[in-house]
């Protein structure tokens, strides 16, 4: 069953927050080092100033119930999803995932542009938080993956009664999106991503000649390698460990959190995803994600092999992770549409709308 759902935080809720903010207690900071040793306390009280005097959480909460909104239960868990349908008849159905530490929140710049274009193909939108994210958690149950989260997305688009849709993906999205097409290859008429995570295997031959765009590429991703990705071996390894913190102080959760929002991103973008894990108590459910999927197979069993065959189209924004191509196609057959662009960044929904939306619809006016 499919039941309307609307965000209504109590104002207790707001209140015990803002005692909470009002008496953060921010950590000693060695002088001169800046984010050298993760984020700088000047960075975090800038933001923490902006949740406590500028941010308006009533406001971004009626800006989410200006869209439909339903909840449905899939597989033991309650699925909290935007469902914003086009006034066109041609319009084609796509189910659009986010990652963290995101939410649904990211998608909200792109929806008319998608749903009512001035020329081009128009789509509706079906918008799902991911089970243990903000309006779909705390989970209950453990192994929500990629691989389960996809036939949960096709177990929905089913009881929308959407025979054929497209899936698109950011982040962990980005992960999800083509298992979709693996486990409903009959109903899904293409994927479209922000990035392709597909890396070097250890075959040397797979680094022959490589061009130097490339080799930058590659360069970059050691760098973050080496630098932030803390978070994910934590996340992987001993979630419940830093959920304790994440869950007793707002200020902690919003210092996790924006490490990995970066710094180009406006305060009320950051603070507002926040927010919704904070009042939402999925802080710590969310980062779970990270440990399901890299135990996948303890959980789940054998899961899909070999390269996807749905046609793939691609769109990497500045400062993002950059794919290449010669690893993509090792994993995915049929890459149709790969694009870069010079502009926005990671949460390319919120940074570039416009430019997003035109590659989407370019890509999947390539498959009408």
């Amino acid at each position: 069953m499919i039941r309307p759902f609307r965000i209504e935080i109590p104002q207790t809720a707001l209140d015990q927050l803002a005692d909470r903010l009002e008496h953060a207690i921010l950590p000693n900071e060695l002088p001169g080092t800046g984010s050298d040793y993760g984020m700088a306390v000047e960075r975090v009280r800038e933001l923490l100033r902006h949740w406590r005097e500028e941010f308006d959480w009533r406001a971004l909460e009626a800006r989410l119930n200006a869209y439909p909104q339903f909840v449905t239960e899939i597989d033991g868990e309650d699925i909290h999803f935007l469902h914003v349908r086009s006034s066109r008849e041609d319009a084609t159905p796509l189910i659009l995932s986010h990652g963290w530490p995101g939410t649904v929140l990211e998608y909200l710049d792109i929806i008319d542009l998608l749903t009512e274009p001035d020329s081009g193909p128009a789509f509706h939108l079906v918008i799902p938080s991911l089970p243990g994210f903000g309006f779909s958690g705390p989970t209950r149950t453990t192994g929500w993956n990629r691989f389960r989260t996809a036939r949960a997305w096709a177990e929905l688009m089913n009881r929308l009664g959407y025979q054929r849709y497209g899936a698109v993906g950011n982040d962990a999205g980005s992960l999800i999106s083509p298992e979709i097409a693996r486990v409903d290859p009959e109903h899904v008429t293409g994927v479209h991503v922000t990035q392709l995570f597909s890396f070097p295997s250890g075959d040397p031959a797979e680094m022959a000649d490589l061009s130097e765009t490339d080799q930058a590429a590659l360069q970059h991703l050691q760098w973050f390698y080496d630098n932030h990705f803390a978070f994910n071996q934590l996340h992987s390894q001993s979630p419940q460990t830093l959920a304790f913190a994440l869950a007793d102080s707002p200020v902690g959760l919003l210092a996790w959190n924006a490490q990995l929002f970066g710094e180009a991103l406006d305060p009320a973008f950051v603070v507002g995803n926040v927010a919704i894990h904070w009042l939402t108590g999925t802080s710590g459910s969310a980062i779970r994600f990270y440990y399901e999927d890299a135990h996948a197979e303890a959980h789940t069993g054998a899961e899909p092999q070999g390269p996807t065959t749905t046609p793939i189209g691609l769109a990497m924004f500045a400062g993002d992770f950059q794919s290449i191509r010669r690893f993509a196609e090792r994993d995915h057959r049929r890459i149709t549409s790969w694009n870069s662009y010079d502009t926005g960044g990671h949460y390319a929904a919120h940074e570039a709308p416009k430019v997003l939306a035109d590659d989407l619809r370019n890509f999947y006016a390539t498959l009408a």
